[in-house]
C-alpha cells in the first residue's frame, strides 16, 4: 500500500495523453519525510511513518519533539502511518509523488468543507412546504415530528437541522493524469474532499490495483496491435 500526505491546493483542466481535456485536482505530495519504520519483529506489523509539512520546532508537543528526534527527523505539522508500503525506505529518506504513475488509480481521504448549522433542506435534500395556499413561515421546515404516546422521545437518527461537512470522506478509484515530480505535484482526475489548502491522503486504491491497471494497458495494446494489423489487410487487399 502506497501513500503519501498532501495538500489540496485547486482545481483546473488539462489535455490527458489522448488530447481530451479532462478536470483535475492538484494537490502538493511531497516533500514526504521518511520518520519511522516498523516491523513486525520490533512493532508486531509493517508500516512506515510519513512527516508532511515544514513546521516550527517551539510549536511541537514534547512528546512529539522528542519522537521526531529519536530519528532524527525535521519537524513536521502532519504525521501518518501506511501499513505494508510496498517502496523499499528507510528512515531519513525523502518521497514524492514519483511514487505514482500515470494510468494509476488512488484514492483521496479528506475532510469536507464545513457549513455550519443546516436546515432539512440543505442537510437532507427535504422538499419543503408548499408555496401557496397559507403556508406560512414553513417553506424549508422539517413539519412535525410528535409521536404521541409511543415511544415518547426523538428516535435516534431522525433527520432534523444540524451540523453539516467537516467529515472525514473517502474519494475512491480517481485517475492519476500527471505526475510532476520536479515541483511535488499531483494532478488526479475529479474531485478530492475539502477545500483549497485543506490536508489529504492520497494512497493506492484499493478497488482496483496496480495489477489490474497493468491487465487493462495490456488489452490496450493488444486490440491497438489488432486494429493496426487489420489496418495493414486492408491496405494490402486495396493494392492487389
Amino acid at each position: 500500500m502506497v501513500g503519501l500526505l498532501g495538500t489540496k491546493l485547486g482545481q483546473t483542466r488539462v489535455y490527458d495523453a489522448k488530447g481530451n481535456l479532462v478536470p483535475v485536482t492538484i494537490v502538493l505530495a511531497g516533500p514526504n519525510h521518511v520518520i519511522q519504520c516498523k516491523t513486525k519483529a520490533t512493532d508486531g506489523y509493517d508500516a512506515v511513518q510519513l512527516g508532511f509539512g515544514p513546521q516550527k520546532e517551539q510549536r511541537l508537543t514534547k512528546p512529539m519533539a522528542g519522537h521526531l528526534a529519536k530519528f532524527k527527523a525535521p519537524p513536521v505539522k502532519r504525521i501518518r502511518e501506511f501499513r505494508d508500503f510496498s517502496v523499499a525506505v528507510k528512515p531519513g529518506d525523502v518521497i514524492g509523488p514519483s511514487v505514482f504513475e500515470v494510468g494509476e488509480y488512488v484514492d483521496a481521504i479528506g475532510l469536507t468543507k464545513g457549513r455550519g448549522f443546516e436546515g432539512v433542506v440543505k442537510r437532507h435534500g427535504f422538499r419543503g412546504g408548499d408555496l401557496t395556499h397559507g403556508s406560512k413561515g414553513w417553506h424549508r421546515r422539517p413539519g412535525a415530528i410528535g409521536n404521541r404516546l409511543f415511544p415518547g422521545t426523538v428516535m435516534r437518527g431522525q433527520r432534523l437541522p444540524g451540523h453539516l461537512g467537516q467529515v472525514r470522506r473517502t474519494a475512491q478509484t480517481l485517475e492519476v493524469i500527471q505526475v510532476r515530480p520536479e515541483d511535488n505535484l499531483l494532478l488526479i482526475k475529479g474531485a478530492i474532499p475539502g477545500a483549497n489548502g485543506d490536508y489529504v491522503v492520497i494512497r493506492e486504491a484499493k478497488k482496483f490495483s496496480k495489477a489490474a491497471v497493468a491487465a487493462r494497458k495490456a488489452a490496450e495494446e493488444a486490440q491497438a496491435k489488432e486494429a493496426a494489423k487489420a489496418k495493414e489487410g486492408k491496405a494490402g487487399a486495396r493494392a492487389k
